[in-house]
């Protein structure tokens, strides 16, 4: 059974070393060069820093995902939406990781005041993770079409939103 806990800087060479499948083979995400260890550190103290969250899925000693929420936009008016993002180990797909990290995310940035959570999602043909965002009640609020160009491809993004806690029923 794989725990889900906060990542830490020991992870950060596993959490790279996923993601870089994910920049070199897919289009979850538009990035086209691997970030190193340290830069994913980085990146991992720029969330943490915030108090957000940012959570693995280990089992064995090792790490099977991980999933974190960071600011949608920097301008001040943003400041109760998050964007979240969720990566799998390729072999550690089809286990429920994702809903689970996922989850677990929302619970935690609910808890934090947050208000709304944005998915943007590279590849409109992306099914598993359409899917686990509308398991979570996400809805499909637009697409932006061929926005990105990898692979010799054009590739759109799906945005999908759902509320956290009140959502837009009370202000803050």
């Amino acid at each position: 059974m794989s725990m889900i806990r906060p990542a830490e800087a020991a992870d950060m060479a596993a959490i790279a070393e996923i993601y870089r499948h994910h920049v070199l083979t897919g289009v979850a995400t538009f990035e086209e060069e691997p970030p190193a260890p340290e830069e994913m550190a980085r990146r991992h103290a720029a969330v943490t820093g915030r108090g957000l969250p940012w959570l693995v899925a280990e089992a064995g000693g090792r790490l099977l995902g991980y999933a974190y929420a960071g600011p949608f936009h920097a301008r001040s008016a943003y400041r109760f939406t998050l964007e979240d993002s969720v990566y799998l180990d390729p072999a550690a797909t089809g286990r429920g990781l994702g809903t689970r990290l996922l989850d677990r995310l929302i619970v935690e940035t609910t808890a934090l005041g947050a208000r709304q959570m944005v998915a943007v999602i590279g590849d409109s043909g992306n099914a598993a993770s359409i899917a686990l965002h509308a398991r979570a009640d996400f809805a499909h609020i637009g697409t932006s079409r061929s926005v990105g160009l990898k692979f010799g491809r054009w590739i759109d993004t799906v945005i999908m939103q759902r509320p956290l806690g009140a959502g837009d029923a009370t202000l803050p």
